[in-house]
């Protein structure tokens, strides 16, 4: 037989050997029972055995291309975080809080519903996009990594007992959804089991932990007393009276509320605001939802919601 056609022959075979190895990493869904009870691993997103792998995760509808659709312009040369986010940071740092509910909850409408929004402040709080930028301003999330030009150290010494700032040490802006102030990074350290106290730039050196952080502020209440994003996205919140007559209802509007506060809500038709309801519609088309499924108006919106805890300076 012709040597060239035993190499080609070889090489079809390692290529079809790696693409499994690719699928398994991925798909694999290995199963078994133990004491009547299903359980499976999916390998590097969902680690078991357990009952949770052996439901719908979020890589089983949201893939590679749809990332780099939704954050094409992240590496142009123009970007100041080029080579610094991926998909597979994200799963990663998803993965932890899938069993939790982040994009499991509620079937798969709502799961993509639910990355769409998280991606969505993601997308609106790291873009350099304007008017006139190439592929159009909602292309560009994801191309800030850090707070480029701060105006502070960010230092609030009110907190000088609980979490002290380390001197030399910058609270800047950093991460998915940018985290600033001391206090902010300590308790998201504490949270994460990361000295962000004394090392904030870890947040913007290591991609997946800046997910992580992004996605426990997501799904994590700022006060006992009020609902985490997650909460108030899915639907497991349910308004009581005093909410009704703030305005606040289920949907993506009020995630803004629980995240920023009077920062951008109640205050109109926010140019901040709009800018984030902009991004969380532009990735329901790119990801094959349609920004019909959104809801009406007032569920997008938080122009006209009080604040869970009004303030003059939510952070």
């Amino acid at each position: 037989m012709d040597a060239r056609w035993v190499l080609l022959g070889v090489l079809f075979l390692a290529l079809a050997l790696a693409g499994d190895a690719d699928d398994a990493s991925v798909k694999s869904n290995v199963v078994k029972v133990v004491k009547g009870k299903k359980l499976c691993d999916k390998g590097w997103e969902c680690k078991g055995p357990s009952e949770f792998c052996c439901n719908q995760t979020i890589s089983d509808y949201f893939q590679t291309y749809q990332f780099e659709n939704l954050f094409s312009k992240r590496n142009s040369p123009v970007a100041h975080a080029t080579g610094f986010w991926d998909y597979h940071s994200f799963i990663t740092a998803a993965a932890e809080y899938q069993p939790k509910g982040f994009g499991t909850t509620g079937g798969k409408l709502t799961g993509m519903k639910e990355v769409a929004a998280f991606l969505g402040h993601v997308g609106s709080k790291t873009s350099c996009g304007y008017g006139v930028a190439t592929g159009g301003p909602l292309a560009w999330g994801l191309c800030y990594n850090k707070e480029m030009s701060p105006s502070s150290d960010y230092c609030d010494e009110y907190f000088k007992y609980t979490y002290p700032c380390t001197p030399g040490v910058s609270y800047f802006g950093r991460g998915a959804i940018p985290i600033y102030w001391n206090y902010n990074y300590g308790k998201t350290g504490e949270a994460l089991k990361v000295n962000l106290l004394d090392h904030p730039e870890y947040i913007e050196q290591n991609s997946t932990l800046a997910f992580q952080a992004a996605i426990w502020k997501w799904m994590t209440p700022a006060d006992k007393h009020q609902p985490s994003a997650h909460d108030v996205f899915v639907g497991t919140w349910k308004p009581k009276a005093n909410d009704t007559l703030a305005k606040r209802v289920p949907g993506f509007g009020t995630t803004m509320n629980v995240l920023y506060g009077d920062d951008v809500c109640g205050k109109g038709e926010d140019e901040h605001m709009n800018n984030m309801v902009s991004h969380y519609l532009y990735y329901l088309d790119l990801m094959g939802v349609g920004r019909e499924e959104a809801g009406p108006h007032e569920v997008m919106s938080c122009a006209e919601q009080e604040a869970f805890k009004p303030t003059s300076s939510s952070s």
